[in-house]
């Protein structure tokens, strides 16, 4: 089984086009973090980057109501593919083929025209509240 549930903050608004068929693709990059404690016991917030790609209808969906620092949750399966970089080096990148997507972010807490940065570094703001102080 190939599935990938994540929950994150958009990096950048999503990008739709269409293929020569007609058909709609739109593309985004969704920050993921984690956050646990050192060994000292302080925070530390590490983030991950996906490349999330969606089709179709969904395609059509994000692209009109997504925008960068949403929150969302994205459900979907791990594709790679290779391609030759700028040295001529051949390399794989890893995305995530969405099938499904629920918005998170409230509407009174939608970030503002041109997004912000600030839900990557904000002190407390992980996206997991207080999950890490649970014992599961």
């Amino acid at each position: 089984m190939n599935k990938l549930i994540l929950i994150g903050n958009l990096g950048r608004d999503p990008e739709m086009n269409y293929t020569q068929q007609g058909v709609a693709v739109t593309k985004f990059s969704l920050a993921v973090s984690r956050t646990s404690r050192s060994s000292t016991g302080e925070r530390q917030t590490e983030t991950e980057w996906f490349n999330i790609t969606a089709w179709r209808q969904l395609a059509e969906t994000c692209a009109s109501y997504l925008k960068k620092g949403q929150k969302v949750y994205i459900e979907g399966r791990l594709q790679s593919r290779k391609y030759t970089d700028r040295n001529g080096v051949e390399r794989t990148a890893y995305d995530v083929i969405a099938n499904e997507m629920e918005m998170l972010t409230p509407k009174n807490q939608q970030p503002s025209d041109g997004g912000s940065d600030s839900y990557l570094n904000g002190p407390d703001d992980d996206g997991l509240g207080d999950l890490e102080d649970h014992p599961f």
